[in-house]
């Protein structure tokens, strides 16, 4: 008789109380040392493991890295750091956040998630010298935590690791050269007793991995050989299932659901009801969202007895994705949430649908559950997004025309990204506010010294274009969030987006509404501080969609349009208030699948579109792209109709640049001219270099006015003892390559720069809300 069984593929790997964020940032600080870092990691692993057997999991994936997997693995296999046990620590970290001499490795979005992996770098000469303990002595503690029959060790798979790299190498021969690492550690678990082990390769589910199939037959094959049974998960998206389901592995363990609120959701079932599954292979069915944070609602129950009745098959139940993506637990927050139209569930609650669906297949009769049509089954949101007149989507005149009546700017102008340091400060007044012990008068007081003191640090760097600083914002998302009707927020529901960075995403449980200005306070006092334009900071519609947790019952293409005209009336606002400057930013989920991809980008574009169309030609809309593969879809990055595209360079060695520049993209740039996420400061040399590649590859013809000079990112997460000397460098090196420029009389004839005149409706400065400005 056929049997269904319970697994985990992935968990946070946080700790319950975000106690790796404390431990990372304590070594980082010299306030501990390499055991103490290695001792906290290994109570949060036990901690994680322990929490799914008390939930009933059957085979608990063994969970855990000090920094991020895809850099864990690419260690494991020989990188040049070596395993990170204790004395290769610094090299770990150096390859994460870089170094002094040492840039740190890229770092992109992991597949269409909000997570962040450091990009492993190959060669042809990378050549496999494979160390296995970290991992093996990870699989030795969880064995003694749940159980030798339980734990289950997870590794990402070769095929991945390969497809996540960034350097020249030959695919195919370096795939060949690491089987046998991968097969070597297959032959140290199966001494150690594992029941099985997890190989992960969303790669597979990429466009083009059809490509893979002759390659990835003959690895695995070869990992087969050793005899240890084998489970691939391949998750984030549906599957190039045909050849799959051939490969020689005992199990496979598919994503049945796709992209919360995505309108495409997943063909896994339609596969699996046209083509079957192998009787030879154990299905994993992923059925519980592991990227959402909505309960499920007796939908997997349906979905597997759906499966088990068109199969007959023992199958296996799982979250669609690793479970990292939601917060750890709801029951961590103080007031549970009310009024909602559906529960919510986070990790631990995720575990107990697992379970729960499980049993309740089991123990149902034939035929009590309702059948799903797997044959159209996808998961998918319906609803049809309401039309909107065509000029509400174009702005009043051409890029070519109103870009003169813009600011004009000297060679290289210097500006920043918006946020600087959160400091303890204003982390203690931000707590203060919400625990009632500051009322809001007070609050505004603080933050408007906040904000003095940051336009007087950029008055006196020098800085063309300065911001405000946003100390009022916790966060990019949740500020404007906590300010529009529809959303939901939680306390504790922390996820990771890199290493130690976590955010709190907030909840869309609704229609989306503006119910007054959101920035404009804050935007006309700091421009009443200065005669240089300060931009008006907003986060753009795509971005604060996919870093919320979407609705389930309406589509992305619906919560983007209601947040951008949302977003449209902020920037009608800031500009009556004379804003000038307007930078919303921009970040993707681009659907794995090049065939879903042009709708994807019509409506994230139109949506950018609609929230910025209401300016007028004299406001210059800057916008900002980061940690992501844009050379494919530059078309849609010139629809954007942005007039300056900023955007992360500095760990990805121009390759935007020369994207930008090969395609002859013709507004203004600000290539990221350093790191934001490493402690390292850059000399005014290196940046200086930085700034002469930029005409070196031939960027907008070498019209230095056009070419904006800032960091990669914004300074949040910086100390001002590291932000400080990098901008003053910074503002040095763009002075410097200036100079060399004018000497060179490499200048061409230009319209005077002019100064900044804010509009007649901007502010004064206001006595209430003075701040003194302060020298660095």
């Amino acid at each position: 008789m056929a049997t269904i069984s319970t697994c985990t593929i992935g968990f946070p790997r946080i700790g319950s109380n975000r106690e790796m964020k404390k431990a990372l940032e304590a070594y980082w600080a010299g306030s501990n040392d390499a055991q103490a870092l290695l001792q906290a990691a290994a109570g949060v692993e036990a901690d994680a493991w322990r929490c799914q057997a008390r939930a009933g999991i059957q085979l608990i994936a063994l969970d855990s890295t000090l920094y991020d997997h895809a850099l864990q693995e690419r260690s494991a296999t020989g990188a040049p750091a070596a395993v990170p046990g204790a004395a290769a620590l610094p090299v770990y970290f150096a390859m994460a956040r870089g170094a002094e001499g040492a840039p740190a490795c890229d770092m992109s979005k992991h597949f269409d998630s909000n997570y962040h992996h450091i990009v492993p770098e190959l060669d042809e000469q990378s050549e496999p010298r494979p160390d296995w303990s970290l991992l093996l002595d990870r699989v030795k503690r969880g064995q003694e935590a749940v159980g030798r029959e339980r734990a289950v060790p997870m590794v990402v798979g070769p095929s991945t690791l390969l497809g996540l790299a960034r350097g020249s190498f030959d695919r195919s021969s370096l795939l060949a050269r690491l089987a046998p690492a991968y097969a070597q550690l297959l032959r140290q678990l199966a001494e150690l007793g594992v029941p099985e082990v997890q190989i992960h390769e969303p790669i597979l589910t990429m466009s083009g991995s059809e490509g893979l199939a002759a390659d990835c037959a003959a690895c695995y094959a070869e990992l087969a050989a050793v005899g240890l049974p084998i489970n691939i998960v391949v998750a984030y998206d549906d599957e190039t299932y045909k050849w799959l389901v051939e490969l020689p592995v005992a199990a496979l363990s598919l994503d049945f659901l796709g992209v919360p609120g995505a309108e495409y959701g997943s063909s896994t079932a339609q596969h699996i009801a046209k083509h079957g599954f192998p009787k030879s292979k154990r299905l994993g069915a992923g059925v519980i969202d592991g990227r959402g944070i909505w309960a499920d609602q007796g939908q997997a129950a349906r979905l597997v007895a759906s499966l088990r009745a068109l199969l007959g098959e023992e199958q296996r139940i799982a979250t669609s994705t690793s479970l990292q993506h939601v917060p750890y637990d709801l029951a961590a927050e103080e007031v549970p949430p009310a009024g909602l139209a559906r529960p919510l569930a986070f990790a631990v609650q995720k575990l107990g649908e697992v379970v729960g669906t499980a049993a309740a297949v089991l123990g149902a009769a034939p035929g009590a559950i309702p059948a799903l049509d797997l044959a159209a089954f996808t998961g998918a949101p319906g609803g049809a997004p309401r039309e909107l007149p065509a000029d509400m989507f174009r702005r009043p005149e051409p890029y070519a025309e109103r870009r003169p009546k813009q600011v004009q700017y000297p060679p290289f102008p210097t500006t920043t990204i918006g946020s600087f340091p959160q400091t303890p400060a204003i982390r203690r007044s931000r707590l203060a506010f919400k625990k009632g012990r500051l009322s809001q008068e007070q609050y505004r007081e603080k933050m408007a010294g906040e904000i003095g003191l940051c336009i007087g640090v950029q008055e006196a760097l020098g800085l063309d274009v300065l911001v405000h600083g946003e100390p009022e914002r916790s966060d990019m998302v949740e500020y404007f969030g906590l300010k529009l009707g529809g959303y939901h927020f939680t306390e504790q529901g922390w996820v990771q987006s890199y290493g130690s960075r976590y955010v709190r995403p907030p909840i869309v449980t609704g229609d989306i509404s503006r119910s007054g200005p959101m920035t404009v306070h804050e935007y006309e006092l700091a421009q009443g501080l200065t005669s240089k334009p300060v931009k008006g900071m907003l986060t753009g519609p795509v971005t604060i969609l996919q870093w919320s947790f979407p609705r389930r019952d309406a589509t992305r293409r619906q919560q983007a349009e209601q947040l951008a005209l949302a977003l449209r009336d902020e920037v009608a606002d800031l500009q009556a208030a004379g804003c000038r400057v307007d930078e919303p930013a921009l970040r993707e989920g681009l659907p794995l699948k090049a065939g879903r991809r042009d709708e994807y980008l019509r409506w994230a574009v139109g949506a950018f579109r609609l929230a910025t169309a209401c300016a007028m030609p004299e406001v210059q809309v800057v916008t900002h792209l980061c940690y992501s593969d844009f050379a494919d879809i530059m078309p849609a990055i010139e629809a954007m109709d942005a007039d300056v595209l900023t955007i992360e360079n500095s760990r990805s060695g121009n390759e935007m640049i020369a994207a930008l520049a090969g395609t002859g993209y013709p507004r203004d740039v600000g290539p990221g001219v350093y790191d934001v996420h490493s402690p390292v400061v850059p000399t005014v040399g290196w940046l200086a270099d930085r700034i002469r590649s930029f005409l070196e590859v031939g960027l907008l013809e070498g019209d230095a006015c056009r070419i904006h000079v800032n960091p990669d990112c914004g300074l949040k997460t910086r100390r001002w003892e590291e932000v400080l000397p990098s901008l003053r460098n910074m503002v040095a090196a763009a002075h410097l390559v200036r100079a060399e420029l004018a000497a060179a009389d490499r200048l061409r004839p230009r319209r005077p720069t002019t100064p900044y005149k804010p509009h007649s409706g901007a502010a004064q400065r206001s006595a209430s809300c003075a701040a003194p400005c302060c020298a660095p």
